[in-house]
């Protein structure tokens, strides 16, 4: 098919309509699920044959993500592509669109998979945007170290690549912990980010189709737990109108100068004194966007089918208050033990507005991300309220 159309990608009956992501996580399986209810077929390219995307998707290419003859198959049977994670080699993605349509391209992912260029976009992109990312240096070798102005710390050390859910950081505060830091993490190409008085966390989801058009959601008020989003609280009870609308602005000019087409989710951390800072971005739909899935007209993952299918944006619309919470696997030692115990699902999902999605992992391990809860109430007192009951089932700490 001719990968540089802008025509619809229409669902069909027979023939069917294939999409395919690169990745087979929770995400995948999310994404393929709403696919699926829109019409499509889905396969799913994936190194490892046991996978949560896997597990309902209608082909599995079991392949790595450098593999051409597995990029090659996913090309051959799908009409488009998108990618459940920021790092799918930007080759792979640019191999698939000498065939098929691919959203996002591999200039955005390539963007938000290095913090040196996501930083330098948005610090190139902050006369559109009216938002800047913290002070920052590029740490690559040792004399760098030295060079450290003093009011850049205290600090946090990041790797340029391949850091998620608090992996590859380090909370710094003089240059001997830098060059600890530095040294635990291998020497490799490291940013330093200034530490700044942060009051708290939000992320705008944003999605844009091919013909420019874009939308914003609702914005969310995350908490995190060492390092891994705990809740995510929509409307968030912090963050004034001011604020939202200057982050949605914020989002909205970024998806538009990258020229990006999909689900993109941008981080912001809101200062004490009420300024707004960019944190950093994600090529893909969000574990802060799930809530979507029960709380709005188009989830994240219907509205990712959509772009990719170069079909309308779905309404973005909230209907109901949301809490979600991510189900780690230490619910399922809650009780201290080494051994294994499913949680009480029958008592968390008898409290009134709870969504449970689990993640089909058979294997749950402290720290892993076996699924999430979202409870949607009448109002966002009551759904605060049932997502504290549950953390009390499930023995979290809320």
């Amino acid at each position: 098919m001719n990968s540089k159309s802008t025509s619809p990608l229409l669902p069909a009956a027979n023939p069917p309509a294939w999409l395919g992501v690169m990745g087979g996580g929770q995400l995948g399986r999310m994404f393929a699920q709403a696919a699926q209810g829109m019409g499509y077929q889905v396969a799913v390219l994936e190194p490892s044959d046991a996978c949560p995307a896997g597990q309902v998707a209608q082909r599995l290419v079991n392949a790595g993500y450098s593999d051409a003859a597995g990029l090659d198959a996913l090309a051959a049977q799908c009409l488009a592509v998108t990618t459940e994670f920021e790092n799918v080699p930007a080759d792979s993605l640019s191999r698939l669109a000498e065939r098929v349509f691919v959203a996002p391209d591999a200039h955005g992912v390539s963007v938000a998979q290095d913090r040196i260029a996501e930083k330098r976009f948005f610090v190139d992109c902050a006369s559109k945007s009216g938002v800047l990312p913290a002070p920052h240096m590029v740490i690559a070798t040792q004399d760098d170290i030295d060079s450290i102005a003093d009011d850049l710390l205290p600090g946090i050390l990041k790797t340029v690549r391949m850091g998620y859910d608090g992996k590859g950081q380090y909370r710094v505060r003089t240059r001997d912990e830098v060059r600890a830091a530095f040294a635990e993490m291998g020497e490799v190409t490291c940013l330093l980010e200034k530490m700044l008085p942060l009051a708290y966390e939000v992320s705008v989801l944003t999605a844009r189709g091919v013909d420019g058009e874009s939308v914003v959601y609702p914005i969310a008020e995350n908490v995190h737990r060492d390092g891994v989003l705990f809740t995510t609280t929509v409307p968030g009870p912090n963050v004034s109108d001011d604020c939202a609308a200057r982050a949605q602005r914020a989002a909205q000019a970024m998806v538009a100068e990258l020229g990006y087409v999909g689900v993109l989710c941008i981080e912001f951390f809101v200062l004490e004194d009420g300024s707004l800072v960019v944190n950093e971005m994600a090529p893909r739909p969000h574990n802060s966007g799930h809530y979507t899935m029960d709380a709005c007209v188009t989830s994240q993952f219907a509205q990712q089918v959509r772009a990719m299918a170069r079909l309308p944006l779905g309404d973005v619309r909230q209907h109901s208050p949301a809490v979600m919470l991510n189900i780690l696997g230490d619910a399922w030692f809650a009780d201290g033990s080494d051994v294994a115990c499913e949680p009480a699902w029958d008592r968390i999902l008898a409290l009134p507005g709870a969504c449970l999605h689990l993640y089909g992992k058979d294997d749950p391990r402290r720290g892993r991300k076996m699924g999430h809860l979202t409870f949607i109430a009448a109002s966002l007192p009551e759904a605060q309220q049932r997502l504290r009951d549950a953390c009390l089932i499930l023995g979290i700490a809320p």
